[in-house]
C-alpha cells in the first residue's frame, strides 16, 4: 500500500474522513468541511457565537511562534471573528536548551500582545518524536451571529478577489531557512533581508483586512490559503461553495523577491505557502467599495477571477487562454528539505 505524501490530505480522503466523524450537533454553525478554516459553536448566546481554530507550524523554525500565533488568528478572522483566548502546544525535540524554549515562549507571547489575545493554557515537552520544534495551537474567539463568513460562501456571478500577493509566508522561510543556500546563489544580505522580513511587511497577517470585511458585510466569502499556495486556496474555495471558478493566473500578484526565492530552489510561487494573502469573494457592486476599505488597512486588493455555476469547472486563464488551474496537494515548500 503507497505512503500517503508529505502535505495536506488528498480533498477527497478528507472529506470521507469527515463524513465518518461525528459532526451532527445543533449548536454547530460551521463545522468540519474541506476548505473550512474554523468551527463556529452557539453556546447560547443571543447574538455572539464562539469560534475555535487548531493549526501546526511544522515548516518554520526562526520565528516559529509568531507564526503559530498568526496563522491561527487569521484562520479566525476570515470567518469574521476576532480572536481572544490561544492554547498552544509546544513539542521540543531531545537537546532543546532553556533559553531555546524561552525564545519561542517569547515570540508566542509577543505575538498575543500584538493582537491583543490572552494564553490561556497549553502544553509543553521534550519528545524524541520530533525533530524540530513544533507547536500546533488552538485559538478561541468571537464572533457576532450574523457577520459569520464561510469559504463556501461564494456564489456564480461573484467576483474573485485576492488582498496581498501569492507565497508571502514562503518567501520569509525560503530566506530565514535557506539562507546560507542564498548566499552561495550569490544572494546580496540586503535582498535576503528584505525576503526575510515578508513575515513583518507586508506581514503574514491579514486580521486587519479580514475583520474589516466582514465588519462592512462585503465578502461572500473569505479563505486564508496557507499549505499549497494561493492555487490550492482558489481550489478549496470551489470545493467548499461547489461552484465554479476563472481564475486569471497573470493577475496574481508575485512580487520580485518571491519570484526570485521561489526561482532560487525550483519552486512554483502559486503553490508555495501563502499566509499574508486574502482570498475572498464579492457581488461585482461591492468590490469597489472592499478595495477601498483593504487600503484603509495597508493592503491592496485585486480582482482575480470569477464565481461560475459548477458544471462550468474550475479552470485558468493565461494571457486569455484556457489553461488547468493547478492543485499542490504538497506544498511547494516542502521541496526545499526533499533531500
Amino acid at each position: 500500500m503507497l505512503s500517503l505524501p508529505t502535505g495536506k490530505l488528498a480533498p477527497e480522503l478528507l472529506a470521507s474522513l469527515i463524513d465518518s466523524l461525528p459532526t451532527e450537533d445543533r449548536h454547530l454553525v460551521l463545522g468540519p468541511g474541506v476548505g473550512e478554516d474554523a468551527a463556529v459553536i452557539d453556546l447560547g448566546s443571543a447574538d455572539t457565537l464562539l469560534a475555535a481554530k487548531n493549526d501546526p507550524i511544522t515548516f518554520a523554525s526562526d520565528e516559529i511562534g509568531y507564526y503559530a500565533v498568526n496563522v491561527c488568528a487569521n484562520d479566525l478572522a476570515v470567518c469574521g471573528a476576532r480572536p481572544r483566548f490561544y492554547l498552544p502546544t509546544v513539542l521540543l525535540p531531545e537537546a532543546t536548551t532553556e533559553p531555546e524554549v524561552r525564545r519561542i515562549c517569547d515570540q508566542v507571547g509577543a505575538a498575543c500582545r500584538a493582537l491583543e489575545i490572552t494564553v490561556a493554557g497549553g502544553h509543553t515537552e521534550v519528545t524524541e518524536a520530533v525533530k524540530q520544534p513544533v507547536i500546533a495551537g488552538t485559538l478561541l474567539g468571537e464572533v457576532t451571529r450574523r457577520k459569520v463568513v464561510r469559504t463556501g460562501g461564494c456564489r456564480p456571478g461573484d467576483l474573485v478577489l485576492l488582498a496581498g500577493g501569492a507565497a508571502i509566508e514562503g518567501t520569509s522561510i525560503i530566506a530565514r531557512e535557506m539562507r546560507e543556500g542564498l548566499l552561495a546563489q550569490g544572494w546580496q544580505p540586503a535582498r535576503l533581508e528584505e525576503a526575510a522580513n515578508y513575515l513583518f511587511e507586508p506581514g503574514i497577517s491579514v486580521l486587519a483586512p479580514a475583520l474589516a470585511a466582514a465588519d462592512a458585510e462585503l465578502v461572500t466569502a473569505m479563505h486564508d490559503p496557507t499549505e499549497g499556495g494561493v492555487a490550492t486556496g482558489l481550489w478549496e474555495l470551489a470545493d467548499a461553495s461547489g461552484c465554479g471558478l476563472e481564475v486569471e493566473l497573470d493577475r496574481i500578484p508575485v512580487a520580485p523577491v518571491t519570484a526570485a526565492a521561489c526561482a532560487a530552489f525550483g519552486l512554483d510561487p502559486l503553490g508555495t505557502i501563502a499566509s499574508g494573502g486574502l482570498l475572498a469573494t464579492a457581488a461585482p457592486e461591492d468590490v469597489e467599495p472592499l478595495f477601498a476599505l483593504w487600503r484603509s488597512t495597508g493592503r491592496e486588493g485585486r480582482r482575480i477571477g470569477r464565481v461560475l455555476p459548477a458544471e462550468e469547472g474550475v479552470c485558468g486563464l493565461r494571457s486569455g487562454r484556457k489553461v488547468p488551474l493547478p492543485r499542490f496537494d504538497a506544498d511547494e515548500i516542502v521541496k526545499l528539505w526533499a533531500e
